[in-house]
């Protein structure tokens, strides 16, 4: 069961915004056990719309598409649809209501462009939609099923989940699509690889497995398809051990979470609590933890001391130690994280000083060094890195060499 998305809209091709509803869809689709075969953006043109439903219909069975509903001319998604299907206007009398009750709320008036939000082509089959005047629209053409919803996220996101996705369980047969993953490190991705080819190559047909490189990570996702959801979580076991027993030293961990929810969930378990201090990823740890909820019950907080002085005032780090050896230091870093274990009075803390770039760079400390120190209330471990002399690649390099540096001390520790 193939499924192909559909994003409409100049907005997204010049890059005034990010297209995320795809990937949010993709991956509800995927739970429900559709594959997504494709997604494309286009512009909000007519002949480009009529393209890409003549191309999709050729490849998938469901067509979700998003945008070009808006009261605006450059909207022009309906009307485009329903010539392709040959279906007249109508006036949708409940959607019509809806609109109107709308703008009642909000106390403003309708204007003429607001009442043609109700008009729909008359033969699909309109579905509500609760939190905006755009309705969406459900049609069945040849076998196939296509969706046209609005494009504002939220309003998206709900249809997908209260009717959508509901309705698609009616229409199709649909197998379980079972996923394992096993997160590495220390191991690049084509090593990886040629460790585990024999396993790879013995996967039969309905299994496959994936490499998602990033930062020094590399994670394997196998995935299983099938209508016996009890066999498929028995072979992915199966395999996973294989793999797990294979290259064991470098397995970090096999939970489809991110690596710092997965830190932090190993901290929640053994009442253990985090704080940071950064300086060249200015506040890029923090974010990571902190975009999990309950984040709070590990992560105490921290600072971002970009400044020697803040960094002698927040932390204490000494003067001396910065006169001597500079801010991009071991001994900084180490006074950075004894610092923060001390007056932000937690179990670790982890501490990361460096060079982003693209500037600031000398021939004995070049753009890229970055040391970071990990520290507990009895010890502290710093540990250089050169990076490259991109900035933002640094810092999120900076950060993910942070979070394994306190995985493997946690781990250490938690065995002893």
């Amino acid at each position: 069961m193939f499924a192909e998305i559909i994003t409409i809209g100049d907005e997204i091709l010049i890059g005034q915004i990010v297209d995320t509803n795809s990937a949010w869809m993709a991956v509800e689709l995927n739970k429900i056990g559709v594959k997504v075969k494709q997604i494309t953006s286009i512009s909000d043109d007519a002949e480009h719309i009529v393209n890409a439903l003549d191309q999709a219909q050729q490849r998938a069975d469901l067509i979700l598409i998003t945008g070009g509903l808006g009261p605006t001319k450059d909207d022009i998604t309906k009307h485009t649809l329903a010539k392709y299907f040959n279906m007249p206007m109508r006036l949708d009398e409940v959607t019509l209501a809806h609109v109107k009750q709308f703008f009642e709320k909000l106390n403003r008036p309708m204007i003429e462009s607001n009442v043609k939000q109700a008009e729909v082509p008359d033969g699909c089959t309109v579905i509500m939609n609760k939190n905006g005047t755009a309705p969406c629209m459900w049609f069945e053409h040849h076998g196939k099923i296509i969706v046209s919803m609005p494009g504002v996220p939220f309003e998206m996101k709900y249809l997908m989940e209260d009717q959508i996705i509901p309705r698609i369980k009616k229409a199709f047969q649909l197998p379980f699509i079972i996923h394992q993953t096993i997160l590495t490190a220390g191991l690049g991705e084509s090593f990886l690889a040629q460790q585990i080819e024999d396993i790879e190559e013995s996967l039969p047909d309905h299994i496959k497995l994936a490499y998602l490189p990033k930062l020094g990570l590399v994670r394997l996702r196998l995935s299983a398809s099938g209508f016996d959801e009890l066999a498929l979580q028995k072979e992915i076991l199966i395999y996973t051990q294989k793999i797990v027993e294979r290259v064991g030293q470098y397995v970090v961990l096999t939970e489809d979470v991110p690596f710092e929810k997965a830190i932090m969930n190993l901290m929640e378990e053994n009442s253990l609590s985090l704080s940071v201090a950064e300086s060249c990823t200015g506040g890029y740890l923090s974010h990571l933890f902190t975009q999990h909820p309950g984040s709070s019950t590990v992560f105490q907080g921290g600072a971002v001391t970009y400044s020697n002085e803040l960094k002698q005032a927040v932390l204490g780090v000494k003067e001396e130690t910065l006169l001597a050896f500079g801010a991009v230091s071991e001994q900084t870093a180490n006074e950075m994280a004894k610092g923060a274990v001390n007056n932000f009075n937690t179990d670790y803390a982890i501490a990361i000083t460096g060079i982003a770039g693209p500037g600031g760079g000398t021939a004995e400390k070049p753009v890229g060094t970055v040391w970071i120190a990990v520290a507990n209330r009895n010890e502290v471990k710093a540990k250089v890195f050169q990076f490259a002399n991109q900035r933002l690649q640094n810092i999120e390099r900076s950060a993910m060499a942070a979070l394994m540096m306190l995985f493997l001390k946690l781990k250490n520790d938690l065995k002893n």
